[in-house]
Parts: structure tokens; C-alpha cells; sequence
């Protein structure tokens, strides 16, 4: 019984911090997303186009480019966290993907095990889990998700900087 108390009390919560994020979003005042150049984005820095098509990441390894990724997922070695709103996951998603809200990242990177996996249907990311990586359209939100996760401890997690708007270009899906 406390554990469905836990469950509702955690969904209004999570339902009234997307309230919240959405209307301050609206007017453009959302704190923690960021502006910058493409180059740089909330203080990591994003991956750089080659002359040849390909991206290369950063020197920290934050960075995924769409080829690394592709690996990834084709060898089921990824744990895929799209943070869009769900409307915008549920218009078109990356397959595999696990849609978690950038506003509600940080509480449930903060779930234990069993409730993230209650809540998610995936296993919970653990802090030394080096195949975690974060997506949004195209870059910005998951660039705040990487710092989130960074500040939480999951300090080799990573974030694909060109979005579902460079996935569904490549893929030649609907974007």
C-alpha cells in the first residue's frame, strides 16, 4: 500500500512539474535551458561536423555521434533516454528509446531500482553505467540531461547532440 502511495504522490508530482515546465516554456523563461552556439551548448561542448559527413565528439567522450549511436543500438548495448515532452515522443521517436521529461529527469535518476523499473518498464541506470545516453530534438535539452546526470554521480553517462531532428533526417523518417 505505501508503495502506490509512492507511485501517485510521485506522478502528481512529476504531472505538476510538466505543468509548470510547459507554461514557463510557453514564455521562453525555463531555467536550465541554455543558449549558445551550435559548438558549445549549456558548457559541454557538442559534436563538430567533419568534411566527410561524420561528427566527432568532444575530447571527454560526452558526445555521441549518429554512427555511435547507430552501433550502439544495433548491438543492444544503449540505455536510451529521450527527454522530450511525450507529445513530442509520441509523434516520433528513436526505437528503443525510454521517454523520461527532461523536468523529471532528476527525481527519477533518483528512484531506487525497483521503482524506476515500476515506473519505466527498463532497468534503472547505475552510476558507473558507461551506455547511457540522453536525446532530445535536437541537442539542448540533452545537454542539460548530461549535466543533471554528471551532477548525480553518473559521470560516464553521454548525450546525442544532434537530436531526434538529425535521427529522423538520416533515417529518412518523418521528423
Amino acid at each position: 500500500m505505501q508503495l502506490l502511495s509512492f507511485i501517485l504522490n510521485m506522478v502528481a508530482v512529476l504531472l505538476l512539474r510538466r505543468a509548470v515546465t510547459a507554461a514557463a516554456d510557453a514564455l521562453g523563461t525555463i531555467p536550465g535551458y541554455c543558449g549558445g552556439s551550435t559548438q558549445q551548448k549549456c558548457g559541454i561542448r557538442t559534436s563538430v561536423g567533419l568534411n566527410d559527413g561524420t561528427q566527432s565528439t568532444d575530447s571527454s567522450g560526452s558526445v555521441v555521434s549518429y554512427q555511435q549511436l547507430k552501433a550502439l543500438l544495433s548491438s543492444h548495448s544503449v540505455q536510451l533516454f529521450d527527454v522530450r515532452n511525450p507529445d513530442e515522443f509520441q509523434a516520433g521517436h528513436i526505437s528503443g528509446a525510454t521517454n523520461i521529461p527532461l523536468p523529471d529527469l532528476e527525481q527519477s535518476l533518483k528512484l531506487t531500482p525497483a521503482h524506476f523499473k515500476l515506473l519505466f518498464d527498463v532497468a534503472a541506470p547505475q552510476k558507473d553505467d558507461e551506455n547511457i545516453v540522453f536525446h532530445c530534438q535536437s541537442g539542448r535539452r540533452s545537454a542539460t540531461a548530461l549535466e543533471i546526470a554528471h551532477r548525480l554521480g553518473f559521470t560516464r553517462a553521454r548525450h546525442y547532440a544532434g537530436g531526434y531532428s538529425e535521427w529522423a533526417e538520416r533515417e529518412g523518417l518523418r521528423g
